[in-house]
């Protein structure tokens, strides 16, 4: 039987050395690791797939509460336009709904303040 001699060891024929061990260990790592990242990936997209007709739905749905909102606030403005005229029914309207966004923009401003502070 052939021997090997490493390091002062003597290995016999079906034995394996140090370095070969570890370079066995390395590649078995990365291909553990690609497995993994291929199971992740795997899991994104069956996720990504079982959302995908609900995320439609929800975009349809916005889309019809918009035109619904617009369809009120034009109906606000026909109905004041008979009591203060169309231009001064219009600009009270604006008035309210930028009033509206306005408190909403800084509702949402003092929510992220509170997070940013955290994270510095």
């Amino acid at each position: 039987m052939p021997t090997i001699e490493t390091a002062g060891e003597t290995l016999g024929a079906g034995e394996e050395g140090i370095t070969d061990l570890v370079s066995q260990l390395v590649e078995d790592a990365r291909g553990l690791a690609s497995a993994e990242v291929a199971v992740v990936k795997a899991r994104i997209g069956e996720r990504v797939s079982a959302y995908r007709s609900a995320i439609v739905f929800f975009v349809v749905a916005g889309v019809l509460a918009l035109a619904a909102l617009i369809t009120a606030l034009v109906g606000a403005v026909l109905t004041l336009a008979t009591l203060f005229g169309p231009g001064l029914a219009t600009l009270a309207v604006v008035i309210a709904v930028l009033a509206i966004a306005a408190s909403l923009a800084l509702i949402g401003k003092s929510r992220l303040a509170p997070a940013t502070e955290k994270q510095l």
